[in-house]
């Protein structure tokens, strides 16, 4: 018959959390988690020796053997002190483990559930860390360009603030100084407005910019903010194809993102919606050249009337369906006739 006492620690900023388990003969016969704040300097070897010995008072221990996942802080008269390696006595650390691991957890949410702020800030804590950036990435912007086949290129700036997209704040770029599909060039034009434009007006910058695309775009846009003289001041980095790679400016190796992480999982929401932003708009954008370029042919209508027509029939093939009666309701008898006599003419040349 065996008799023994099994514990294990976690902890956070504030607190070490503690689960108790008394196995008797392979059968948990107890289990009990509790917690400690923390006190200045207060180390995890000197908290696990006090739970010790508070739970094997509290339940009149009398266990022989106490398994522990480091050594505490302690000597007990008659007691053996073990770190299992393999075996059931492993098997029950991480039974207590995953316990302590549940408790703490539980705890948050129960937090969180109560102040959602708490979590932002906490995901945000967690990101920075494992960025490794200098301040709280409260304000995040990501840049992403679409150039589907070449047509109209246009960039999206999406911004994030305290983990979650500020719609208001997003932003299009029509490219301007760029001729044919240059991701880099694009890439540069568009930092520098943005970012021209937020010191113009005094507005606040964000704590991290984040780029769709990999060293060359991320060297890019770089190269816009040391034009701007905020390079060094805001962090920067690249996000690859491969979701998980993180680039850093004159840093060749990536870094690699648990795929489990919030900080991925932030990373990840951000460049989706760059994405769907930026296509989103780009499709507007050709629709509207598309749009132009079959009413401007048709001589003697002028922006005001296709803003008619369009208002009413919603597409150029709807206008080509409708009749000539529907179209003079909207436009009168002379223009409809200009507007029937082209997609007639269309039609058969």
């Amino acid at each position: 018959k065996y008799n023994i006492d099994v514990f294990s620690y976690d902890e956070d900023a504030d607190a070490g959390y503690i689960n108790y388990l008394n196995v008797y003969n392979g059968a948990v016969i107890q289990a009990y988690t509790f917690e400690y704040r923390k006190r200045i300097e207060e180390e995890k070897e000197e908290l696990l020796a006090l739970g010790i010995v508070e739970v094997r008072k509290r339940f009149g221990s009398t266990a022989k053997e106490i398994v522990v996942p480091f050594l505490p802080d302690l000597k007990l008269d008659g007691v053996e002190i073990n770190i299992p390696q393999r075996g059931d006595k492993k098997k029950l650390l991480l039974l207590s483990t995953q316990n302590v691991r549940q408790y703490k957890l539980d705890k948050l949410k129960r937090a969180e559930s109560l102040n959602p702020e708490q979590r932002g800030t906490r995901i945000l804590k967690e990101m920075q860390k494992d960025l490794n950036l200098k301040d709280l990435p409260s304000h995040i912007e990501c840049f992403d360009n679409s150039n589907i086949q070449g047509t109209n290129p246009v960039s999206a700036c999406v911004v994030f603030k305290m983990g979650k997209p500020s719609k208001k704040d997003y932003r299009h770029f029509n490219v301007k100084t760029v001729v044919g599909p240059d991701d880099f060039s694009t890439m540069r034009e568009v930092v520098y407005r943005r970012y021209h434009r937020l010191i113009e007006e005094g507005s606040p910058l964000p704590q991290l910019i984040v780029i769709d695309g990999g060293k060359g775009q991320l060297s890019a846009a770089c190269e816009s903010l040391k034009e701007l003289g905020i390079y060094g001041k805001v962090a920067i980095v690249g996000i690859a194809k491969r979701l998980e790679e993180i680039y850093y400016p004159e840093d060749s190796i990536p870094l690699y993102l648990d795929k489990n992480s919030e900080s991925l999982k932030i990373i990840q929401h951000l460049r989706d919606e760059a994405h769907r932003f930026g296509i989103t708009f780009h499709r507007n954008q050709r629709s509207k050249g598309q749009v132009k370029s079959e009413l401007d042919n048709i001589k003697g209508i002028g922006e005001e009337t296709k803003r008619l027509l369009l208002k009413e029939f919603k597409s150029v093939k709807r206008i080509k369906s409708a009749s000539n009666e529907e179209i003079e309701k909207v436009v009168g008898k002379h223009k409809a006739t200009l507007i029937e006599k082209y997609f007639t003419e269309e039609k058969e040349s």
